[in-house]
């Protein structure tokens, strides 16, 4: 199958690769003047958990292939778009008259309405997905992440079309166990909150990186998710539907706070996605704290641990 993966980011990239060791054509699209900038080849220092529990670590200069043109006549099968939710309206009117016949896999965070998010992009040729997967460039060019044997997909009250079958199937094939959410709305923004509480405490801190490991700033951001469940509610999500989502938060975090420390230091997969979000100067955790801090006031809802880290994010203007 011939795929375009959108972007060469964090996501993109490992997915990308995992695809290609699959047997797929893989190419990525970029903006103009990037490919250049960015070389033939690309540093990953990867934790592949597809086979063996810990990881297989894989380090090597992968060869790529860069676009940065995409005419609607083009001939692939699938697209990936995996954008930061604050980027997707933007991604999705680019590609919506250029997506000619292939799939669109929607493949990352989402925090308004789905259908609303993708814009003009034709519905019958959309899949959703979503990545178990995570790292970041380091200033020496590598990208280090973790990707781990899962991969989520769901739909929007209806069953799978031909389409969402194939692109679950491209996954699967390629050693990728697939985990179905039928209220998948509801799972995307469950998910949302829950990183809106993790980036929150660790702008506070400087860095998501920071919370690895620090039991007592993983209490606050656990504590933090617990406030925000009431905002999901205002949206209309019962969240008696999603029990097993949000008990992480309602437990005590006595017990949840050190557990969930002990995995984000001594976990390689855990502690390597947190260390890859390194970069003080990042625009993606601004952006999600920003944009739920702004939703629960919308609807009235107190998040007290979410407005007391506000300046950590609110300096950045960028949209």
């Amino acid at each position: 199958m011939k795929i375009l993966m959108f972007g060469r980011g964090v996501i993109a990239t490992v997915y990308g690769w995992a695809l290609e060791r699959a047997g797929h054509d893989i190419e990525f699209y970029v903006r103009p003047g990037r490919a250049s900038a960015y070389g033939g080849s690309l540093e990953l220092d990867l934790l592949d958990a597809r086979k063996r529990i810990r990881g297989k670590r894989v380090v090597e200069a992968w060869p790529v292939r860069y676009r940065e043109e995409l005419a609607p006549d083009h001939d692939f099968d699938l697209i990936v778009l995996s954008v930061p939710h604050h980027r997707l309206a933007e991604a999705a009117a680019f590609l919506a008259p250029r997506a000619g016949n292939a799939t669109v896999l929607v493949f990352g965070n989402i925090w308004a309405e789905p259908l609303a998010a993708i814009g003009a992009l034709p519905i019958d040729q959309v899949a959703w997905g979503f990545p178990l997967a995570g790292g970041g460039f380091g200033e020496d060019g590598v990208l280090r992440a973790s990707l781990l044997p899962a991969v989520v997909f769901g739909t929007l009250g209806r069953p799978p079309t031909e389409r969402e079958r194939v692109a679950r199937r491209v996954f699967r094939e390629a050693g990728f166990r697939l985990q179905e959410k039928r209220d998948f709305r509801a799972w995307l923004w469950l998910h949302f909150v829950m990183n809106a509480a993790l980036h929150s405490q660790g702008l506070r801190l400087g860095t998501l990186s920071e919370l690895a490991g620090a039991t007592g700033d993983l209490r606050e951001a656990l504590l933090a998710a617990r406030e925000l469940l009431p905002v999901l509610e205002a949206r209309g999500i019962d969240l008696r539907r999603h029990r097993s989502g949000t008990l992480g938060f309602r437990a005590p975090t006595c017990l949840t706070a050190p557990a969930f420390a002990w995995l984000t230091a001594h976990v390689p997969l855990m502690r390597r996605s947190f260390e890859g979000h390194a970069d003080p100067g990042a625009e993606e955790p601004r952006a999600v704290c920003r944009d739920t801090l702004a939703e629960a006031r919308r609807l009235g809802v107190a998040v007290p641990r979410l407005e007391a880290v506000e300046k950590s994010f609110a300096g950045n203007g960028n949209r």
